[in-house]
């Protein structure tokens, strides 16, 4: 048996997937983390491995998350793949029968949506490829040499040259859009294409279904009537109804061109019918012609089935707040991806802040006596920190961030504290094969080690009914971007939570203060 999966299932699937994600009822994430990456792989800079997808590996990306933020109705959109006009360039044509035995022009490929069949200019306009120059002499196009720039309802040629193109202008990128979802390799589709009257002329200049409007010469014929005649009212007979053509005819009496004078309506095939009415001479040997189908209900109504809409652009921007600073700077991100519907921590409830925080975090000081000692500790990136939590029981976890000014540190912890190693060998731990959790309980040392100085916890900073959310130093407030209990904070999603759709391994950037990096995430259907 054999059968296949739609491209028209794969767009309504897009479609679905971006109103799941404008839906109310749902709460998608983009995150970042892994700030060890050489840990799993040496040659992780130079070549970052691809992704596994299985249970496991979900798990070992939420042990790495450093932070997640919300993606919001306006950050989610329909992309389609991006061919930036060039002069000189040969394009493909729509045409509704390409597959694997009929390939499309020049680009040899077995889905339409495959082929550059249509353009973004300069002035950032959408045009459709109805004609490409296709002629007998050229099967595969000519080079487009006017760049489109009408915004004409009816298709034309785009200027001068007699390159042979025909261009239907389709849409505009608004600024918004091209800031956000325009990238190297896609481009947005309108969301709003159905509701927008700013659409309303094209959406209704196609609303006569299966209405002709482009027929293409395969074969010029042989003494073809009269030298440098023209022929009007030349039937297209087929399902539809009221099309018809004129063909004009060379000095060497074969057909120089045809062109559509009506459209009529309805057709889902159809023939240039050279004997219907007699007024087309008998030919030595007859031309042939291809007539071109539209979509169902013409060009430019439906641009998702028409431009094939069946990928979906996810944008993010990460940015230092220091009223809420859950992106860490000083450390490498390796990963990025997005999660489908987080709890909040220690709850049922969906995640809803606009940024949140998957670390975990202890307020330091110095010992008694010398309690600013924090100001002038250090701790290395990814390093070990440890707090004897009981005798004999020792938690142990990994840096993602020190601030000597405030005194946080922002750590996570993963199998590979407590006797996993990256390749999922069981090893002999120094601490013991229990994932420990630092304390701030009575009768618990306070003392963590790991960085230039031991460091205590503040257990005096925040309580169940207060907690502490920001410090004051020097008449200044410092935002930390978590809630501390007793000098402890945990993550604000809760870890393994939701479903993991998209994992994107990176070579490492280091996130310095004055940064910000737009995420753009492609989604295929």
């Amino acid at each position: 048996m054999s059968a296949i999966i739609t491209n028209q299932f794969r767009i309504q699937k897009a479609r679905d997937f971006v109103a799941e994600v404008e839906s109310s009822t749902n709460s998608y994430y983009t995150f970042i983390g892994l700030p060890n990456p050489t840990d799993l792989n040496n040659n992780w800079e130079s070549g970052p491995p691809a992704p596994k997808d299985c249970f496991d590996e979900e798990n070992k990306v939420w042990d790495t998350i450093i932070a997640l933020k919300k993606i919001n109705s306006d950050d989610v959109q329909l992309s389609i793949r991006k061919y930036s006009w060039q002069s000189g360039t040969v394009y493909d044509m729509y045409r509704p029968d390409i597959n694997r035995d009929n390939l499309s022009k020049p680009s040899d490929v077995t889905n339409l949506y495959s082929a550059p069949y249509y353009v973004l200019n300069s002035d950032f306009r959408v045009y459709i490829c109805l004609r490409n120059g296709v002629d007998p002499e050229n099967p595969s196009g000519k080079p487009s040499l006017d760049e489109p720039v009408h915004t004409d309802l009816d298709p034309r040629a785009a200027g001068g040259s007699g390159d042979g193109y025909i261009w239907k202008y389709l849409y505009t990128l608004k600024p918004s859009e091209i800031i956000k979802f325009e990238s190297i390799n896609f481009i947005p589709v309108p969301k709003d294409w159905f509701t927008n009257t700013n659409y309303d002329q094209i959406r209704n200049h196609a609303s006569t279904g299966g209405q002709i409007k482009v027929i293409t010469i395969t074969n010029r014929g042989e003494s073809v009537g009269v030298r440098n005649r023209v022929y009007t009212d030349i039937p297209i007979s087929g399902d539809g109804t009221g099309a018809k053509c004129t063909i004009v005819t060379n000095n060497d009496s074969k057909v120089e061109s045809i062109t559509v004078t009506s459209g009529g309506s309805g057709y889902t095939f159809g023939v240039v019918d050279l004997r219907k009415t007699g007024s087309f001479p008998t030919a030595g040997t007859d031309p042939t012609f291809n007539v071109i189908i539209p979509p169902s209900i013409g060009h430019g109504y439906d641009i998702y089935r028409e431009l094939g809409a069946k990928n979906v652009l996810l944008y993010s921007r990460i940015e230092n707040d220091t009223e809420n600073p859950d992106f860490t700077i000083g450390n490498k991100i390796a990963r990025v991806g997005v999660v489908q519907n987080p709890q909040a921590y220690d709850s049922t409830s969906l995640l809803t802040l606009d940024k949140a925080s998957g670390v975990r975090a202890v307020f330091l000081k110095g010992p008694s006596g010398n309690r600013d000692l924090y100001q002038t500790t250090s701790f290395t990136n990814n390093s070990l920190i440890t707090q004897t939590v009981g005798v004999g029981t020792t938690a142990v976890g990994r840096v993602v961030s020190y601030d000597n000014t405030t005194g946080v540190l922002k750590y996570w912890q993963d199998r590979t504290v407590a006797g996993i190693n990256t390749a999922g060998q069981i090893i002999n731990p120094t601490y013991g094969y229990s994932l420990n959790s630092f304390s701030a309980s009575d009768g618990s040392f306070i003392t963590v080690e790991g960085g230039t100085n031991n460091l205590e916890i503040d257990t005096d900073f925040g309580t169940v009914s207060n907690p502490g959310i920001s410090t004051v130093i020097n008449n200044r407030t410092y935002y930390l971007g978590q809630s501390f209990v007793k000098g402890l904070a945990n993550p604000e999603a809760k870890q393994y939570s939701g479903e993991i759709i998209h994992i994107d391994n990176r070579t490492s950037i280091t996130r310095s203060a004055n940064q910000k990096e737009d995420i753009k995430i492609i989604l295929q259907f």
